[in-house]
């Protein structure tokens, strides 16, 4: 930890925390933020920066999460860095946590940020040991406990602790009402998010199912006006709604739940172009005659190597999901366009004939820096034939 002006107020009445999982396995530590006994499954993201960015993305509502780095909280936080208007991550587990940011940027610590929202964080945790048990184990849920309730006694509660199979998360975390965007990304300190002039922009529409802002900055780079719409949303709206395109978005849970969604893409299918991001793609799988599976413990993290089949070329990708299309279960007509090198898993699909495209990564995060960044350059040239 740094920062000696706040060394004592968490460490002269230490709190203790614990990680109880539902298959019996505890790892202990120390507690900040809220007291609560929080229920959630276990996951990890190896990247080495960006836990605002993580916690404040709508996909990680239903989990505890675990991060490999070893020192969090070092560049603080601030308002353009937020992809959401609060966080979602249940809990936060760390090695060690810096209360004293040490970036320009900053606007506040990481540590008071978090206890200003109520949430449990567990600190001095062999991070290390979690991620083995995890990868030996797989997702696992389970409960941090950062109230003073013994483990021993929650025993009971962890072994009913859920994970997220079967649960339609993302209907918790959309917008109700649709919303225009037209922030780009941050640009310098005086002007920290550029907006763009939308008047006479193509329209997209993002579907949101737990939508990151970057995305949606994105989309405003490559020209677009953009219009967030809820998941209830009817295709007929869509497509009479003088909308060049269709984005699936990411988000949360089991995208087998996710209820209406089929209906909807199905509804869309070769009458809108359609980019599908992460969730969006697996449920671009399921509406077009796949299956999903749940992974072992998931792809959390800025370093994932993909293959691109169609150039050969390996991108770095940023990745955040538990699920994944399973490409045997894919009909014919559907093409296969991105391989993961580390499992194999399917990375990217595509329709031509009707302007679809998805990939499971994430392509506005750009850890490569910008290995895929034309795939949004690829959906405008498709949304420019959509007269």
């Amino acid at each position: 930890m740094t920062g000696s002006n706040e060394l004592p107020r968490l460490l002269c009445n230490p709190r203790p925390a614990h990680l109880v999982l539902r298959d019996g396995t505890t790892f202990s530590g120390w507690a900040a933020g809220a007291e609560a006994v929080i229920e959630g499954e276990v996951v990890f993201n190896t990247s080495m920066t960006g836990y605002q960015e993580m916690l404040t993305d709508p996909s990680y509502h239903g989990q505890i999460l675990t991060l490999t780095t070893s020192h969090v909280g070092q560049v603080g936080v601030n308002p353009s860095d937020a992809e959401s208007n609060r966080i979602w991550a249940r809990a936060l587990v760390v090695q060690d946590l810096d209360l004293e940011p040490s970036s320009w940027r900053a606007n506040g610590s990481t540590e008071e940020w978090l206890t200003e929202r109520g949430v449990a964080v567990g600190w001095g945790f062999d991070t290390r040991a979690i991620v083995r048990h995890v990868r030996t184990s797989g997702a696992v849920p389970g409960l941090l406990v950062t109230d003073g309730t013994p483990p021993e006694d929650l025993g009971g509660r962890a072994a009913e602790a859920r994970g997220t199979d079967g649960l339609d998360l993302a209907r918790e975390v959309a917008c109700s009402e649709g919303y225009d965007w037209d922030e780009g990304p941050w640009a310098s300190p005086s002007h920290p998010i550029a907006s763009a002039e939308t008047d006479n922009c193509p329209k997209v529409a993002v579907i949101d199912f737990g939508v990151k802002r970057s995305i949606l900055r994105r989309l405003v780079i490559e020209g677009f006006a953009v219009r967030v719409l809820p998941p209830d949303t009817s295709a007929d709206e869509l497509t009479t709604g003088n909308f060049a395109g269709v984005v699936l978005s990411n988000g949360p849970g089991d995208p087998s739940a996710v209820a209406g969604a089929r209906s909807l893409i199905n509804g869309l299918v070769g009458r809108v172009p359609i980019l599908g991001i992460c969730m969006g793609c697996q449920l671009l799988g399921l509406a077009l005659g796949g299956r999903t599976v749940k992974l072992p413990f998931g792809h959390h993290g800025g370093n994932h190597p993909v293959r691109e089949l169609t150039t050969g070329r390996v991108l770095v990708t940023a990745q955040n999901h538990n699920y994944a299309v399973e490409e045997s279960s894919l009909p014919r007509e559907i093409e296969v366009t991105h391989i993961n090198l580390t499992d194999g898993t399917l990375e990217g699909l595509s329709l031509p004939k009707a302007g679809i495209e998805a990939v499971q990564f994430h392509p506005e995060a750009s850890p490569g820096p910008n290995d895929s960044i034309e795939l949004f350059a690829r959906f405008a040239e498709r949304c420019k034939g959509n007269k």
